[in-house]
């Protein structure tokens, strides 16, 4: 039963014809937005800290709309004079604006919101520190093998709203989403919510660990008695998600959970990974499924973990057995991810761009085996420690290259585990690893850290490593 705040938020959401909207922040998502309010006939406002020219891709997608901007600055004035506040995920709720608006009673949402209240398919949605997109995507290509529509999109793709506004039909959402698209969760109810796993992330933003999972949990929180809940029973956070569960609980692990004993092993429900055999054990349905992993294209331990968290979701929803073996087969991973891009003179080059913790890196650099590691490291702090990389830097780096605004707090954390180098620029450090390198090294851009110090997103600084690493 919906509560009688929510009641009252939905009907007033729903009456968006000439009311004012402010969009807060105008990158991807506040585009979409502003497209899905045109159509409803709402008089658009949007604020940005930016220029101008330097949103002139956003403001050119829009050019066909009635829209007044105020950028290069905030007014609060302005946060208090309209009937709707729309907030993009890269805006932190915690600005003086803000606080002048809940004051005054003006509602804050998010675009993740306004498309949970308007689509009618069911929705799979996908969170957690990492493995996110992976994870996303393996569930959208399981769907595709059994010859369903899913659209995919959230945190990966394209917006969710984008499917609304665009008349799309799918037979499942799939949806990626970051604990800044979580934030103002309230009437988001998933058919299947999967948590990958749950470490320390942007604590630039959040004033502790504990903030950051509490934003993660607002999914958990989304779910009712129908939704089935997949969670990391290898992730010590996450698995306590379980005693707070309200839905229908499943599991993954690399662990058997037949060895493990107790009320686990009694009562398992979800997969699990038996190296020895190469194989994932699924019990979703009841019965007892081995997924063969001898064709399985994506390395590394955590891609397994990946892997059995999407089994569960597809074969929750239906997702034949034979439509996930092929996935297995074929799908040869996702852009920016672990991504090889090419061997030269026996070297071989992998863009890990996404990987913007410390813990995205302890993966990237756990997938590889005995072959030295030249590690590209270094960009936009998110106030994390480095430390927990002692070990791996030591036993896997040949050479350590570290660049951006973090390059000098990495060094003094891990630089004397390895050969080390700070250099200015990215080509630089490209160059500099290839000249390093010998034949049988990895070269692996797994920066540990964000893009926004020299590049607009990981897109584009995986794109321009690619760039180069194909023109060597």
């Amino acid at each position: 039963m919906i509560s009688p705040i929510r009641a009252s938020f939905g009907e007033f959401m729903s009456k968006y014809k000439g009311k004012k909207v402010l969009i807060v922040g105008f990158g991807i998502s506040g585009v979409s937005v502003a497209k899905y309010m045109a159509k409803q006939g709402a008089k658009i406002f949007v604020t940005d800290t930016k220029q101008k020219t330097e949103l002139a891709e956003a403001v050119n997608a829009c050019a066909d709309l009635k829209i007044e901007y105020e950028l290069g600055r905030h007014n609060n004035k302005t946060f208090t004079s309209v009937d709707l506040i729309v907030v993009s995920p890269g805006v932190s709720l915690s600005l003086k604006p803000f606080e002048e608006a809940r004051e005054a009673k003006i509602p804050i949402t998010n675009e993740i919101e306004l498309a949970a209240q308007a689509i009618k398919e069911p929705l799979i949605a996908v969170t957690g520190t990492n493995g996110k997109t992976t994870t996303t995507a393996l569930i959208g290509e399981m769907f595709k093998a059994d010859g369903k529509v899913a659209y995919v999109g959230g945190n990966i793709g394209k917006p969710l709203l984008d499917y609304v506004t665009e008349g799309q039909k799918a037979d499942v959402v799939v949806a990626e989403l970051s604990s800044f698209q979580l934030e103002l969760a309230q009437r988001l109810i998933p058919a299947v919510a999967v948590f990958t796993n749950l470490e320390p992330d942007h604590l630039d933003r959040y004033s502790d660990f504990e903030s950051y999972a509490a934003a993660k949990k607002r999914l958990l929180t989304a779910c009712d008695r129908n939704s089935f809940v997949v969670l990391n029973h290898d992730s010590p956070s996450i698995k306590n998600f379980s005693d707070e569960n309200p839905g229908r609980l499943m599991w993954f692990t690399r662990n058997d959970p037949m060895k493990v004993g107790g009320e686990f092993s009694e009562n398992f429900v979800g997969s699990y990974y038996r190296p020895a055999q190469k194989q994932i054990v699924s019990k979703v349905t009841g019965r007892e499924e081995l997924y063969d992993l001898s064709q399985l294209r994506i390395f590394g331990d955590h891609n397994k973990e990946n892997l059995m968290a999407a089994i569960n979701a597809a074969r929750a929803m239906g997702v034949s057995q034979k439509a996930i073996q092929t996935v297995i087969n074929t799908f040869k991973g996702v852009s920016h991810r672990l991504e090889f891009v090419r061997r030269k003179d026996g070297v071989y080059f992998f863009n890990d761009s996404k990987g913007t913790n410390v813990m995205s890196v302890q993966r990237s650099l756990s997938a590889f085996g005995t072959n030295p590691i030249i590690l590209i490291a270094g960009g936009k702090d998110k106030n994390q420690e480095f430390g927990p990389l002692v070990d791996l830097v030591r036993t896997k780096c040949k050479i350590l290259i570290l660049l951006g605004e973090a390059k000098e707090k990495i060094n003094r954390s891990i630089g004397d585990h390895a050969e080390t180098y700070l250099v200015g620029t990215f080509e630089e450090a490209v160059l500099l690893a290839y000249q390093k390198s010998r034949s049988g090294d990895i070269v692996l851009l797994s920066p540990g850290c964000a893009s926004y110090d020299m590049f607009r997103n990981y897109e584009e600084r995986g794109d321009y490593f690619k760039k180069i690493v194909n023109q060597l």
